[in-house]
């Protein structure tokens, strides 16, 4: 007899019904056979609610009384679910219908693998690489965090040059496979970081643990990308740049996290330059604030750092600046890199 270990998806919905109604269908269209579909709303003020109740009476509905962000969102719906692995899905990602078995498969084969990730296509135009996750996560020396099939605004067409399973250095939080067991041993999300990069901190935290990340290319899902903040939102920067300090600080030995940080400050004074030419005001005193706000919490010991193992996996880490090779040496494809451990 096949065990089929008991999987839970978990979708985050904040005011978002025009995607539950058009990509929840799919997920519902799930075969794998020991699954339970859940909708955690975080306080939407639109008809979400009501609307999985008339049309979806079996998926399950867990509510929040607030809008805890993406990170607290998904700790307190999940502090409530009980299952053998967690997947944490975006609400505008189309899935296909056997999408979970592949992934799983994968994880069951190695008690080090913490997390995973599909292929993430995009919805819009299926040839191409997602935004958001592409096939893979990975870092570079200075913290900058890019994927395989995505550096900065370089999309590649998927032509199968990246369909063997890997290890990386993170998942995205679109489509992110996690074991229960492993999710309650890294205490979740940060909350500190309320949206954005919160997912790649986890699976820093979790590779310092000599866990490992995982991409699985047989399985593709189809992602729709900015539904909550779009790509253009000041609010977006700011969490941005401030959680990425936050992350450094946080997973990186700590005299390396101060030298990674002092470069990052000046860097992102070329960040801000570039958004003033480039007519974006808001954007550039974005980051700013995310400068400032960084800097008076660590002062105010909000910011903690992460337990380290002794022998932390640097597997997907560039050993390079990624910003170097793509704007100064042209390196736009991930094929082109060299130097990855």
């Amino acid at each position: 007899m096949i065990n089929f270990p008991k999987v839970a998806i978990v979708i985050l919905n904040w005011n978002g019904q025009k995607y539950l109604e058009k990509f929840l269908p799919s997920v519902v269209a799930s075969t794998y056979p020991n699954l339970e579909l859940i909708v955690g709303d975080n306080s939407s003020t639109d008809d979400s609610v009501i609307y999985l109740t008339e049309y979806f009476p079996n998926v399950k509905i867990i509510q929040n009384d607030s809008n805890y962000g993406f990170a607290g969102g998904y700790n307190r719906i999940l502090s409530q679910v009980d299952a053998d692995y967690f997947i944490l899905l975006n609400s505008d990602v189309e899935v296909t219908s056997d999408w979970i078995e592949p992934v799983i498969q994968l994880m069951e084969s190695d008690i080090k693998i913490a997390a995973a990730q599909p292929k993430l296509l995009s919805y819009t135009d299926k040839h191409l690489f997602e935004y958001a996750g592409a096939a893979g996560g990975f870092i570079d020396l200075l913290g900058y965090p890019f994927c395989r099939g995505r550096i900065f605004d370089t999309i590649e067409i998927d032509e199968g040059q990246y369909d063997q399973p890997s290890e990386i250095f993170w998942a995205s939080g679109a489509a992110f496979f996690i074991k229960k067991q492993i999710w309650v041993e890294g205490g979740g999300l940060d909350e500190y970081f309320f949206a954005h990069m919160e997912e790649i901190d986890l699976c820093w935290r979790l590779k310092n643990k000599g866990y490992k990340i995982m991409y699985c290319p047989d399985s593709k899902v189809y992602h729709v990308g900015g539904g909550t903040l779009s790509a253009e939102s000041p609010f977006k920067t700011y969490l941005n740049f401030r959680n990425n300090l936050v992350m450094l600080l946080k997973n990186l030995p700590l005299k390396r996290s101060i030298l990674i940080i002092f470069i990052r400050f000046w860097l992102d004074l070329l960040s801000i330059v570039k958004y003033i030419i480039d007519g974006r005001p808001k954007n550039a005193l974005a980051i700013s604030k995310a400068h400032y706000s960084f800097l008076k919490d660590l002062i105010q010991n909000k910011i903690h750092r992460a337990a380290k193992n002794s022998t932390p996996s640097k597997t997907g880490l560039f050993k390079g600046s990624i910003v170097w090779a793509y704007f100064i040496r042209r390196k736009e494809r991930f094929t082109e890199l060299r130097n990855i451990f």
